[in-house]
């Protein structure tokens, strides 16, 4: 410890290396395994398709939502149809002007089945969008229209309050048709990629760094003071600890949670804690034994003590968590909460036995888990502490480790496994968000649980008008889940970042979005 101390604070003393102006160097988990919008689904990918793509919506520096190519709209009366007007100084990155019926085409491609897109749950709410992901009915009855080149109609299935939020969103990005059709899958690529947003791709080495170059063409390229930004996908957190105190990068969405306490008291304003709509749990393969039984279910989270993880193993930059739905989110409430929540660690580690003794599992014949988890400290430690609370279950515990894209890559693939590490940020601030992943027919559905029950009332939230009966509905939703126990909660996240003062215009918002297009790089050496 004393050793890594002193490295630390001679890296601190060392000068910033010399560098291009108006480049933001930038640390991220992982390597993106898509920009691709109808193909990513971790917030790493999302963190790039924001800087090189616009919707028709998008967020600004606090993370507010409002116009993006879409410079006003209007809703009809019943909340079912929605009229976008585009700006007509919208631009791809090659010149060409962006219509509405390059949203049409994404938003069809999306739900296309063809396209395989792990997110098309996300649209389901957009009228016919079921049907057409199943393949019932052709992407053209989607209900999406142009009016004109300037004016996009979109058309719900029922109303759906969350909507502009989604349409921020990286899955209802727009997709350039020439480059898709002449690609094919391949069209993501540097070189090819052609995007809308204030920045492009200029260069992609995996393993090493992705490079961003300001796009001339975006409407609003006139105020965006980067050039760039170089992005380094670093997944040891103490490397990119280490390269941050050595000034070569600006920020990190991250910190080593076993240098937590030296962070604290050695960078303080530069690390960034903020609350977050977003939650660390296990799902639970419910398709085979012994994960189809609720008993198991349940004793491996009843042994689980959540304030441990929280404030030992992640030294508290986390909340302990005993819902699916995290708290804060806007007009839900305080959510629902595991039956066993109040219950003192003695009484549940009791219940769990006998609940495991119930489904067959004991010391004669001990339960077996093997928990997926990619390859970051943070989940390793998390993993060795919930192996070593499972043993009082007599429950012996196999890792398996991944790097990040194959681990996302597997979760894609829908194959059997026995329990993984999830995690989920949100994509629009609403309780549906975080509850629809356990509807039967999601794709984001990890455990493959199904309860037609449960099913039956998210489909009720999504018809039903009224704000106050609505949350009612999805309270009964969470709940029923929780009884079930595909997921076990664990944790609730803040956001760490580590955030050099060179960056202004970077601020802490619970939508955790932070736009290049309104960074600045102050140039003078700080302190």
């Amino acid at each position: 410890m004393h050793r890594a101390l002193a490295l630390f604070a001679a890296l601190a003393l060392l000068a910033t290396p010399a560098r291009a102006g108006g480049i933001w160097y930038r640390g991220e988990l992982t390597d993106p395994g898509s920009l691709d919008p109808a193909k990513a689904t971790s917030s790493g990918e999302a963190n790039i398709l924001y800087e090189l793509s616009e919707g028709l919506l998008s967020r600004d520096a606090h993370g507010v939502l409002g116009p993006g190519v879409a410079t006003r709209w209007e809703v009809s009366a019943d909340a079912l149809t929605y009229t976008f007007h585009l700006r007509p100084d919208a631009r791809w990155s090659n010149g060409a002007p962006v219509t509405a019926e390059d949203f049409a085409y994404s938003l069809r491609r999306v739900m296309d089945p063809k396209t395989g897109s792990p997110y098309a749950s996300v649209l389901f709410d957009l009228k016919n969008a079921r049907v057409v992901n199943a393949g019932k009915m052709p992407p053209d009855a989607l209900g999406v229209a142009v009016r004109d080149p300037a004016t996009l109609v979109i058309t719900l299935a029922h109303p759906a309050p969350y909507l502009l939020a989604l349409l921020a969103h990286m899955t209802s990005l727009p997709v350039y048709r020439p480059a898709v059709e002449k690609w094919g899958e391949g069209f993501a690529r540097a070189g090819r990629l052609v995007t809308n947003g204030p920045f492009m791709l200029e260069s992609y080495m995996p393993n090493d760094r992705l490079v961003l170059k300001k796009n001339r063409y975006f409407h609003d390229a006139a105020d965006v003071a980067l050039d760039g930004e170089t992005i380094m996908p670093l997944e040891d957190r103490s490397a990119a600890l280490r390269r941050f105190m050595a000034g070569e990068i600006d920020s990190y969405n991250d910190v080593p949670i076993d240098q937590v306490k030296f962070v604290r008291a050695h960078l303080g304003a530069e690390l960034r804690l903020t609350p977050a709509l977003a939650t660390y749990f296990l799902a639970l393969d419910c398709r085979h034994p012994p994960f189809d039984d609720v008993r198991v279910r349940q004793a491996l989270s009843m042994v689980v003590d959540r304030d441990f993880l929280a404030k030992v193993i992640w030294g508290g930059i986390v909340e302990p968590s005993v819902s699916f739905v995290p708290p804060g989110v806007p007009g839900y409430g305080a959510p629902e909460r595991l039956a066993f929540a109040d219950e003192s660690q003695f009484q549940r580690e009791d219940e769990a036995k006998a609940l495991l003794k119930a489904a067959g599992y004991g010391p004669d014949h001990p339960l077996h888990v093997t928990l997926r988890f990619n390859q970051q400290e943070n989940n390793k430690a998390t993993a060795i502490a919930l192996a070593d609370m499972w043993k009082v279950l007599d429950v012996s515990t196999e890792f398996i480790v991944t790097d990040a894209t194959s681990y996302y890559a597997f979760l894609d693939s829908g194959e059997p496994f026995e329990a993984i590490r999830r995690g989920w940020f949100d994509d629009y601030p609403d309780a549906q968000n975080f509850l629809f992943l356990s509807q039967s027919d999601n794709r984001l559905n990890t455990p493959h649980w199904a309860d037609p029950g449960y099913d039956a009332l998210m489909a009720a939230a999504g018809r039903e008008i009224d704000a106050a009966k609505r949350t009612a509905i999805l309270h009964q939703a969470e709940a029923r889940l929780l009884a079930a126990g595909p997921y076990l909660p664990l944790l609730v996240y803040q956001s760490p970042h580590l955030v050099s003062p060179r960056l202004k215009g970077w601020y802490q918002n619970i939508i955790d979005r932070h736009p290049g297009r309104y960074i600045s790089i102050d140039e003078k050496p700080a302190g």
